[in-house]
């Protein structure tokens, strides 16, 4: 095998009003093997200058023509809450470009798509009720609460964010991916519950299962480890796979 070419590239999809920082440890944590890459949305993290996307097919297309040229390698998609639906996005939108597919895609705290959106959106809360809802959900650093400086520099990048989630619809015509799919989800996550994770199995020709892991909607926060070590187990299982399928 050639030691320049990694086994598997994955590409880790953050969470609404995130950024790669709280994944930063994530390639430490999985096989020296895979090229882990931890992206930015515009107008987070280094792309901070950047304006935010406010709509789901902008950012994915904006995110695969980044990644394009890396796709030279068998590479897989993981998404978090936001990170999800792009992670489906940006696989549509490979296939439909005649590009490499992703060998697996890990959805986590994102419900499977839905023609029904919510029916009080987040991004048109006033401040203070938007403040007290994020702190509940968890996955944002305190201090942005408590300093109006700071807030005013956040809240219109998570309205947009938030926007982008809440408006969001599928192609009503779109099948399941032709790809392996694994769903994650905290146990006790109200917003994005197991059961309703569950249905991402109608969405992937090749379901690999809704993995259930301790805690909320960002169970991994305090200790990725289990997280790490399930997506490790289910993007080799996929990858594998598609080895075994490949013509000799």
């Amino acid at each position: 095998m050639d030691s320049t070419r990694p086994a598997l590239r994955l590409f880790v999809l953050h969470h609404a009003g995130g950024s790669h920082l709280p994944y930063r440890h994530w390639p430490a944590g999985l096989p020296e093997s895979w090229d882990v890459r931890l992206l930015d949305a515009p107008g987070h993290g280094f792309l901070l200058d950047l304006p935010p996307f406010t709509d789901a097919a902008g950012l994915a297309d904006f995110l695969l023509s980044s990644i394009e040229a890396e796709l030279t390698c068998p590479y897989a998609l993981f998404g978090h809450s936001m990170g999800a639906l792009v992670a489906y996005e940006i696989t549509r939108r490979a296939a439909a470009r005649g590009l490499p597919p992703p060998v697996w895609i890990g959805v986590s705290a994102r419900t499977a798509p839905r023609p029904a959106g919510p029916a009080e959106p987040y991004h048109e809360l006033p401040g203070a009720e938007l403040r007290r809802r994020l702190n509940l959900l968890g996955g944002t650093p305190d201090g942005i609460f408590d300093d109006p400086e700071l807030w005013s520099v956040f809240e219109p990048v998570i309205r947009a964010d938030l926007r982008l989630v809440e408006e969001w619809r599928p192609d009503p015509g779109a099948g399941p991916l032709p790809v392996a799919l694994s769903a994650y989800a905290g146990a006790d996550d109200g917003h994005a519950s197991p059961e309703r994770m569950a249905g991402w199995a109608a969405h992937s020709e090749r379901f690999l299962g809704l993995r259930v892991l301790d805690g909320g909607h960002f169970y991994f926060q305090d200790d990725p480890r289990p997280l790490l070590r399930r997506i490790e187990r289910d993007a080799t299982a996929a990858l594998d796979a598609a080895g075994a399928a490949r013509p000799s």
